[in-house]
């Protein structure tokens, strides 16, 4: 199967990081939000990081033209029917993506495969919404998605072999990123393990153990991470932290994976982490630690 347009749903950090990461590989997308406004919001996001690579030498003004050009904001979701794949990347809340795979079947050709980056979703439930639960698949990107080689292509229970084999081409050749198959599970295996660590430094703090400035420096100095556990949990927002929490003590209903009060406080009062500015250290408006 070729790949040459694909259609990326949700512009926040994550629809940002693949949008942008697949008009870098050379691939047209169309971005799709809710409204204008925040799709303009997103495409500005993208241009943000692009300026602060060009900052870096890391790309070209022109390199920087090219990859903008190719991103095409979309507000209607009838626009995806000429893609060769769809990948969904809203907020983690069944309900919500389910209602968006159903739309998706409505307007997509039944060969074109669609994805979710769901973290710990059941994508057989996601998959039960749509007349072709066999085209349906997982591809969870890690954040931050241009740095991060890694992609976990999960299978719901009728996820066919040629949805898998197509969705595995496409991660190794045309992102050139390294997909490693899972079996569906909550939680898959990276956002079940890191989640734990995270919340386990989140008790360590509650417990009045070690400051997050010492908890982080223990853990990314100690052993070679590129952000300790609460900045990472501040990177990929509090809220998508409780959220997996939340979603995996409901499936396994172990108590190693109930959130820790301090991240439920968090989130009540706003406190999301470098997407509002401030989590567990404070952030400017570019996303840098301050």
């Amino acid at each position: 199967m070729k790949f040459k347009k694909i259609g990326v749903i949700g512009g926040g950090t994550m629809g940002q990081g693949i949008a942008e990461m697949l008009a870098a590989k050379g691939l047209d997308v169309l971005l799709v939000e809710k409204n204008a406004e925040r799709l303009d919001y997103s495409y500005e996001m993208i241009e943000t990081n692009l300026d602060k690579q060009l900052e870096k030498w890391a790309i070209t003004q022109a390199e920087k033209k090219l990859i903008l050009s190719r991103i095409q904001k979309v507000t209607h979701f009838a626009e995806l029917s000429s893609c060769d794949m769809v990948i969904e990347t809203i907020t983690e809340d069944l309900e919500d993506k389910q209602k968006v795979f159903n739309q998706l079947d409505q307007v997509c050709p039944s060969h074109i495969i669609l994805a979710s980056n769901t973290s710990t979703l059941s994508l057989t439930e996601l998959a039960s919404s749509t007349m072709y639960p066999e085209r349906v698949i997982g591809m969870h990107f890690i954040h931050p998605v241009g740095k991060v080689d890694l992609v976990e292509i999960v299978r719901g229970l009728k996820t066919s072999d040629s949805t898998f084999e197509d969705t595995k081409t496409f991660v190794d050749e045309i992102v050139e990123k390294k997909g490693v198959m899972i079996y569906e599970s909550p939680g898959f295996v990276t956002s079940r393990l890191i989640c734990l660590f995270i919340n386990e430094a989140m008790h360590v703090l509650q417990e009045g153990v070690a400051s997050p400035e010492d908890i982080d420096d223990a853990m990314r100095i100690g052993y070679q991470f590129q952000h300790g556990p609460l900045e990472m949990a501040d990177r990929f927002g509090l809220d998508s932290v409780l959220a997996a929490l939340e979603n995996m003590f409901r499936e396994y209903g172990e108590l190693k994976y109930r959130p820790s009060t301090i991240l439920k406080k968090m989130v009540r009062a706003g406190q999301l982490g470098a997407k509002s500015g401030e989590g567990f250290f404070k952030y400017d408006k570019d996303g840098d630690r301050i």
